[in-house]
């Protein structure tokens, strides 16, 4: 399946936030977003000044933010929604407990990886364990209890070393607890909506997706 590989720093600037996309870019000054506040291409500053946005603009931009930090495709996407709308409780809180409870995102949360996508590539290399086993299926949805683990012989790995040592760590959650020395991690228990540290309005792609 495709995979977007253009600048990433663009999506950034066409949601009008930083996404953390990047594994060290973004955590500096440097990030265009600093400097260039508005969406990306010749038109840009004039769509930046254009007049309010539609309900419907609202509500596309914040389901495409959403997509874009985890590093989702639209049926992935779509699915995973799916998903929440069929359990029971808030299905916006579902469907961001879906995403936070990824393997790819774990991995990121746990500091192993400086960006998703940097940890989607680990876990691809087969460079991650669960419960002792290799797992290299980024979106593994993990439960309260299990364990994950870089690989013995992968600890020492250059990248996972800088993204422990750097500032380029995600904000530390409590719902998981992690040994740097070890490079072992856990999920004691799953997310609530208050535990989840994005600055998204879920409802509204509740009702993009209920139209």
């Amino acid at each position: 399946m495709a995979r977007y590989t253009g600048p990433v720093c663009k999506l950034c600037r066409r949601e009008g936030q930083k996404l953390f996309l990047k594994a060290t870019k973004c955590y500096t000054e440097k990030c265009p977003i600093e400097r260039r506040n508005f969406p990306p291409g010749q038109h840009g500053q004039a769509q930046a000044r254009r007049r309010k946005m539609s309900g419907y603009a609202l509500r596309l931009r914040e389901k495409q933010k959403v997509k874009r930090m985890y590093g989702l495709h639209e049926k992935q996407f779509r699915n995973l929604f799916g998903q929440a709308a069929q359990q029971s409780g808030v299905t916006g809180e579902n469907l961001l407990v879906g995403l936070e409870t990824r393997l790819d995102n774990i991995i990121f949360r746990l500091g192993f990886a400086g960006s998703r996508a940097q940890a989607r590539q680990l876990v691809r290399h087969r460079h991650v364990l669960v419960n002792g086993r290799i797992v290299d299926v980024p979106s593994y949805e993990l439960a309260p209890g299990d364990e994950i683990a870089v690989a013995p012989g992968s600890k020492d790995l250059a990248v996972i070393q800088g993204s422990l040592e750097s500032r380029t760590r995600a904000e530390p959650v409590d719902w998981l607890v992690v040994d740097d020395k070890n490079r072992v991690g856990r999920m004691v228990r799953r997310p609530a909506r208050q535990d989840i540290p994005l600055a998204v309005q879920e409802q509204l792609i509740v009702e993009l997706y209920s139209k």
